[in-house]
């Protein structure tokens, strides 16, 4: 066998090595554990009434009607209506529509900056880690929320739709840092491994070594930070939205509706028990299967 047939089989064989021998055990061990499963139940139900939410809702999302107001459960009113005369059910399931596609899309951003930025820091190293990662320091000084609502404050949002680009804007650069800081960690522990050594031995381009053999090697990580981290950005779009910050009316937010349930707190308690367990079940659900995903992952789980 050639040095270089010898190099590249050293490549191929320890990258996978790496990334486990039996994929099927990980997802063995995650259908076996009963908080997964009713977590992404809970998940993929959320998921599928946003989805189908026109037909599952009955009324649009900001539909009034002026003789049912601050009515209870009734005919043509599943959960009754709010101080407004709007559905409750159709604004809980357009509201569930509006948390996961900010929680989704705002996640998927800051996996991206977080991915490209930990992997440059860490393969670079040099001035290119110490630039990053004190800009990445600066960003932690700041608490999340107060930073995001600086940033809202600063763009001033006119509109609805400057409103929901505006959140997905302020969540997406107030989050990244924790994701590159993970990623930078992950990928100093591989930057040196036998594989990764040979691969540059044999004179493979940067770019490839970062994408073919450190970024597989670190996908159990990211995506268990990335499901956790989901929980989050729900919750801060959630009290942004409470502050009157966030969503702007008329698009339904599970945490205006909850700010504006509390002036009928003793006549109408149902107004905040509705969208607060249904912000609740979402946010438990995906760190409970955060929590599912890190143990099945964890090679140390198999022994």
């Amino acid at each position: 066998m050639t040095a270089h047939g010898s190099a590249s089989g050293m490549v191929h064989g320890s990258a996978t090595g790496s990334a486990g021998a039996s994929p099927s055990r990980p997802i063995e061990r995650l259908r076996k554990n009963p908080a997964a499963a009713v977590s992404a139940a809970m998940i993929a139900a959320m998921v599928l009434g946003s989805i189908l939410a026109p037909w599952l809702a009955g009324h649009g999302f900001d539909a009034v009607d002026r003789n049912h107001v601050l009515a209870g459960p009734m005919q043509g009113h599943l959960l009754g209506t709010d101080n407004q005369g709007q559905d409750i059910w159709a604004r809980l399931l357009f509201g569930a529509r509006v948390s996961l596609a900010i929680g989704i899309v705002v996640e998927g951003i800051e996996v991206l900056i977080g991915v490209m930025l930990g992997l440059l820091a860490a393969y670079k190293g040099g001035i290119w880690d110490t630039v990053l990662m004190r800009v990445t320091d600066a960003m932690f000084a700041f608490p999340d929320l107060l930073f995001a609502i600086l940033l809202v404050g600063i763009l001033r949002p006119t509109s609805p739709f400057a409103g929901f680009m505006t959140v997905f804007v302020a969540l997406a650069l107030v989050n990244w840092p924790s994701m590159a800081r993970i990623v930078r960690g992950q990928a100093l522990a591989l930057r040196d491994r036998e594989f990764v050594e040979a691969a540059r031995a044999i004179g493979v381009p940067d770019r490839q070594i970062l994408l073919r053999h450190l970024l597989p090697n670190m996908l159990s990580p990211i995506l268990v930070a990335a499901t956790v981290d989901i929980a989050n950005v729900v919750l801060a779009e959630a009290t942004l939205s409470f502050l009157g910050i966030g969503i702007q009316p008329p698009y339904p937010s599970w945490g205006r509706m909850i700010a504006d349930s509390l002036p009928y707190l003793r006549s109408a308690p149902m107004l905040l028990v509705y969208p607060a367990l249904a912000l609740a079940a979402l946010v438990l659900s995906f760190n409970f299967l955060g929590d599912a995903l890190r143990d099945a992952l964890d090679p140390r789980m198999g022994r």
